[in-house]
């Protein structure tokens, strides 16, 4: 299936409306799960969206910027991951690996590119400042909006034009002479999410809440354990007694937030009224954990 016009459009849109709404208005319009999302409902596939976007941003958990630093764009490689995964048929783990975490980590240069043609303008800004032009201000302040626009929409609108072929040549590729390396790009493309904890967990006090951890592990696995083999049991029953119904749901992710939340609000109460730590000060351990919930 061919990406059609408006699909482009629409799709080159939102990745230049993405950053603006990330620098400005800090809504979930900007995150890799609301990209997905929105690729996957454009594309017609929603669930091959949700689940690229929502192994994007699992990703990306603990990955943050300081001050001026770039950092990869998931969203971009999110939607031109769901974009062609959708359009050849493509495996979303494949996608992943081979589109959606490359593509993110390119884009680290259009950020880059983006903020230094944004100095143009805020040069102006500094001119208009000593002048007390404040219509010339606010002109340029909304004209920085389009290097950050087109560093996005650029970028992902030449390659859903101009980049079908070429895609579609690496996926017949990968699902032929190198099977082999499809089936690993897969596999790598399913264990990033891991990654993507693994690194919030680096700056999360692991040690000073081990038992919190461990806890909600254990509580998890039991459940998924329990709620399993009850559908199990309950389609069993259901194939050889015909007079048998009933329904037998998984288990609710909201019980397992909820489980979450008590967790942390007991961790939080017995936390009260304990020595206050110095302003400015952070405790790391030797290797390195931070221990406090602030960097």
């Amino acid at each position: 299936m061919a990406i059609q016009w408006w699909q482009i459009l629409l799709l080159s849109l939102y990745a230049g409306y993405q950053i603006l709404d990330e620098l400005q208005f800090y809504s979930s319009i900007s995150s890799p799960v609301f990209a997905g999302f929105f690729a996957g409902l454009v594309m017609g596939d929603l669930k091959t969206g949700l689940l690229i976007g929502g192994a994007m941003q699992l990703t990306i958990l603990g990955v943050g910027t300081f001050g001026g630093s770039s950092r990869i764009d998931a969203n971009s490689g999110t939607v031109l991951a769901t974009a062609f995964s959708v359009s050849l048929g493509w495996d979303p783990e494949q996608a992943i690996a081979t589109i959606a975490v490359p593509v993110a980590a390119l884009m680290i240069q259009m950020d880059i590119l983006g903020r230094f043609t944004n100095t143009y303008f805020a040069h102006r800004i500094d001119a208009h400042v000593e002048n007390f032009n404040y219509k010339g201000i606010e002109r340029n302040y909304l004209a920085g909006a389009i290097p950050w626009s087109l560093s996005r929409m650029l970028p992902v609108f030449l390659a859903l034009a101009f980049g079908g072929e070429l895609v579609e040549s690496v996926v017949a590729i990968l699902n032929g002479d190198l099977k082999w390396l499809g089936d690993g790009l897969s596999v790598a493309g399913a264990v990033l999410p891991a990654v993507g904890f693994a690194i919030l967990l680096r700056y999360l006090p692991v040690k000073k809440h081990f038992p919190y951890l461990a806890l909600g592990f254990v509580i998890t696995a039991l459940l998924t354990t329990v709620f399993g083999n009850i559908q199990f049991l309950g389609g069993s029953v259901a194939t050889v007694v015909e007079e048998f119904s009933g329904i037998f749901n998984g288990l609710p992710m909201l019980g397992i937030a909820i489980i979450g939340f008590a967790l942390a609000a007991i961790s939080y109460k017995n936390n009260i009224g304990g020595p206050v730590a110095p302003q400015g000060a952070s405790q790391a351990s030797v290797e390195g954990e931070i221990e406090d919930d602030e960097i």
